[in-house]
């Protein structure tokens, strides 16, 4: 970035080199340069320009004005729009952010500065996700593999749901991190929520080097588990509908701004917290987790019981985001628009229903098919509830009334007939 001629701006980028000759009783002015000195690029600059960065004659009309006590105290100049960084220019004597110049999208304010904060429940969620740190080589997997190795240990249709699950959340947690890194923290423009997507996405990572530990600790064949996206059609399904919204948002050329693309930005936020880690994930969940409640591959288990615990603060973090853009965006949420996404929900519902079909076709573990179409049709009333639509399926229940203490999330609570003692950085989960 240069010099705008017409505002007389000088940019970062504008580096002082050497002094330049003046006129006899005239202040020097220092020569400029858009590259470093050490590649030859200099440009002279005016004398008004000397001692400060990007002077704006739209703000200041008299290019020889003396930056004064009050333009020291960065009151003068407002906050430019901000881009992905928040350094596509650096101004002297900006005025500092305030909380009102925040916002979720296309905020105008500086993106690095962290404080004041706009929205508390975005930092409270990144300090609860630290304090909730885990590492999978934590948890014990010697009896899991013990009962894996053991002919007579698991039936197949156990083993099946086994390794379906770890095929699909094994890529479904890489797609989700490459969203977040590469799409939806370039476009949510605030500091503190970028500050728990960057957690998030650390956290990503742990699940699946969760699955990866488990695969190994288990002796599966990682080709085929890891390529069952690919070769499985109803995990297949499942990853073919999220990517359309996962690549528009990774598209170089998208950029929130207008009505259009705000709606856009927001309906693949939709897709990607409400339908995929809120509802594409919990059959997994559930029946990885009926594992642990009958004292089966109990390792395995613990892991999933952590990563559903992240996931649901990943999921409710995101859920907020949505609100926080309706509330400062009012005019996206039309009736038009409400009912694209019910029928976004519904579609999601369906092939999250034929998934679990396809993984237990026979009755195991005290789980059955037709449970998982009630238990999918609450989830999606659920979702639908916490982003203010109407409900799909009006009067549908929840069978698995022991998910419903697992997703309460509570830092002591009574799982699988067991108890867990209080999530806390370094410590693995405590059975008893």
């Amino acid at each position: 970035m240069g010099r705008d001629e017409e505002t007389d701006m000088l940019t970062w980028e504008d580096t002082p080199t050497t002094t330049a000759p003046t006129k006899s009783g005239e202040p020097a002015a220092p020569k400029f340069s858009r590259v470093p000195p050490a590649f030859g690029g200099e440009a002279a600059a005016p004398a008004g320009a000397v001692g400060r960065l990007a002077l704006h004659a739209e703000v200041h009309p008299d290019p020889n004005a003396v930056p004064t006590a009050k333009a020291r105290e960065f009151a003068l100049v407002p906050p430019p729009v901000a881009g992905a960084t928040g350094l596509e220019s650096l101004e002297m004597g900006a005025r500092r952010i305030q909380v009102d110049d925040k916002k979720i999208i296309n905020c105008r304010a500086d993106l690095n500065q962290l404080v004041p904060f706009k929205y508390e429940w975005a930092w409270k969620k990144y300090l609860d996700a630290c304090n909730n740190h885990w590492m999978p080589q934590e948890i014990q997997m010697a009896a899991d593999i013990a009962l894996w190795q053991d002919p007579k240990g698991l039936t197949e249709d156990e083993r099946t749901i086994i390794k379906r699950s770890l095929g699909f959340f094994s890529t479904a947690d890489s797609l989700v991190a490459n969203n977040l890194v590469l799409a939806v923290y370039r476009h949510l423009t605030n500091p503190e929520c970028r500050q728990y997507l960057l957690r998030q996405a650390f956290e990503e990572a742990i699940h699946t080097h969760a699955y990866q530990y488990c695969i190994e600790s288990l002796g599966l064949d990682e080709a085929e588990v890891f390529n069952m996206y690919r070769e499985i059609p109803s995990i297949h399904d499942k990853a073919a509908w999220s990517l359309p919204y996962t690549q528009s948002l990774a598209d170089p050329n998208f950029h929130t701004g207008t009505p259009e693309a705000d709606q856009r930005f927001l309906r693949d936020m939709i897709a990607f917290y409400v339908v995929f880690e809120g509802i594409f994930f919990y059959v997994g969940f559930v029946q990885l987790l009926s594992f642990g409640r009958r004292n089966k591959m109990v390792g395995t288990s613990e892991q999933i019981q952590y990563i559903m615990r992240d996931e649901s603060m990943h999921m409710n973090f995101g859920i907020d985001v949505i609100n926080q853009i309706k509330i400062e965006n009012p005019h996206l949420w039309t009736a038009q628009f409400q009912e694209e996404v019910r029928h976004m929900i519904d579609e999601a519902t369906q092939l999250e229903i034929r998934y679990a079909h396809d993984t237990m076709p026979r009755g195991v573990l005290g789980l059955n098919a037709g449970q998982f179409n009630e238990y999918l049709k609450f989830i999606a009333n659920r979702r639908c509830s916490q982003i203010g639509i109407k409900q799909l399926y009006p009067g549908a229940e929840n069978p698995f009334p022991w998910m419903s203490e697992v997703m309460d999330l509570k830092k002591e609570k009574n799982f699988f007939e067991t108890r867990v003692t209080e999530y806390q950085t370094g410590g693995a989960l405590s059975w008893e």
